[in-house]
């Protein structure tokens, strides 16, 4: 027998292992406990046969598709599935037609499973709202995406949601092991030696997906000639070829990446280096825009640091230069730099609470007039009219400061900057403190 043959003598032929170890009941189904463990409201549901529409939203190689067979199999109701990306409208009312005659004659309900529901769009979503409502379909819909933000509220707010987590490492490794010894649809007729080392690396990059693993460990046997005795023996480094990059559950327009960019800010904020580096690195691995990252930096370098360091805009502003001057990869120094120095730096939203204080003044009080002295003296009348009279400019008096009224008059009592005292702050707020004792003797 040689590798094609072992690859081809399984059941059903041609099926990728993966595909084939799909557990078909619940009690073979490995892992999302806190939905489908025992006496869990899904289970029981599924158990009873009393389903109604859910959304099952989570990362790749959880499970959502595998539940959603399972269903089919124990379930009374008719079972159709599709695909949101090959599908539309069309398709959702030739199904609900059959499902409302299925109705009808033979009293039976159907279960439509969509998977990929994120990708249809509002009107395709809409189509499938007055057939969920009337219960002509029982809807699953299968996404990777957050629900909250890809799904119709009215389609929603008439669905239960189960959020759909990574299996663990002990997960991965079990369906792993389950697939060398099953000997109906894995590889259990044959003889297949796995170091635990071996297995181990393909949990650890497989990062809680068992499609991954599955793959890996096929091509693993696969491609592995067996020995003298006829056992094919998976060695690390056969491991490490088998399954060459850890696959990360990236989308640059989904969850993970906006959960990601949240954990790299929020490091920031918290001045955590470590965590910091651990973000950038995650997203320049997995390809994200590295504009987009000097933008973010930029926004944090002000936001949450501000005037306690101002050299960090300025080591922002560099880093966004040297990602348009030399682009990646060896943006990535500057970029790190950048992203260490804000870490690093003492913190202080002062800047950010100011402005949001002053724009909040402008937007729900009555507008101010500019004070007299204030106003422009440069066109024609202007001093007749009274503007820039009494004006005191400020270089001609001591330490270049005078105290006058700057803001509107019923905005004198107002303090929209309040430094901290962190960083260079200190040294502001001493000179505020200053300028307002000078204020308070009139000079």
């Amino acid at each position: 027998m040689d590798l094609f043959d072992m690859s081809m003598d399984d059941t059903p032929k041609g099926k990728p292992l993966a595909d084939r170890m799909r557990p078909r009941k619940l009690d073979e189904f490995i892992g999302q406990e806190h939905i489908v463990g025992k006496g869990k409201l899904l289970r029981r549901a599924i158990e009873a046969d009393q389903l109604s529409a859910m959304i099952f939203f989570g990362p790749p190689g959880t499970g959502k598709t595998t539940l959603s067979k399972i269903i089919a199999n124990t379930t009374s109701a008719h079972f159709e599935q599709i695909n949101a990306v090959t599908s539309g409208v069309a398709d959702i009312r030739n199904i609900t037609s059959q499902a409302r005659e299925r109705l009808k004659m033979d009293d039976q309900k159907t279960l439509l499973f969509i998977d990929e529901i994120h990708r249809f769009n509002k009107s395709q979503q809409d189509a499938l709202l007055p057939y969920v409502e009337d219960g002509t379909i029982i809807l699953i819909g299968a996404t990777t995406e957050s629900p909250m933000f890809e799904i119709n509220r009215a389609l929603l707010s008439r669905s239960r949601l189960f959020r759909f987590e990574p299996l663990t490492d002990a997960h991965i490794k079990q369906v792993l092991q389950t697939a060398i010894k099953d000997k109906e649809r894995g590889f259990g007729n044959h003889s297949i030696e796995a170091e635990d080392e071996a297995l181990d690396h393909l949990v650890d990059v497989a990062n809680g997906d068992a499609r991954t693993a599955l793959n890996a460990l096929e091509l693993a046997v696969l491609t592995t000639t067996p020995d003298s005795e006829g056992t094919v023996q998976i060695t690390l480094e056969i491991a490490e070829e088998s399954i060459q990059q850890r696959v990360l559950q990236y989308d640059k327009q989904g969850d993970n990446h906006y959960d990601t960019i949240s954990a790299f800010i929020k490091s920031i904020r918290g001045s955590d280096p470590d965590a910091t580096l651990y973000w950038l690195a995650k997203m320049i691995y997995a390809g994200e825009d590295p504009k987009f990252i000097a933008r973010r930096l930029y926004v944090h370098a002000a936001e949450d640091v501000g005037l306690a360091d101002p050299n960090a805009l300025l080591i922002a502003q560099a880093a966004a230069h040297a990602v348009d001057f030399i682009g990646m990869p060896e943006a990535r120094i500057p970029l790190a730099e950048a992203a260490l120095y804000i870490a690093t730096a003492p913190k202080s939203n002062a800047v950010i609470s100011g402005i949001d204080q002053a724009l909040a003044a402008v937007k729900n009080e009555k507008a101010g007039q500019v004070p007299t002295h204030l106003r422009d003296t440069h066109y024609s009348g202007a001093k007749e009219l009274g503007s820039g009279i009494g004006y005191k400019y400020p270089h001609d008096y001591q330490d270049g400061y005078v105290p006058q009224q700057y803001l509107p008059d019923h905005l004198t009592h107002k303090t929209f900057y309040k430094s901290s005292d962190r960083g260079y702050e200190k040294t502001v707020q001493k000179r505020l403190d200053y300028f307002q004792k000078r204020k308070e003797k009139g000079q």
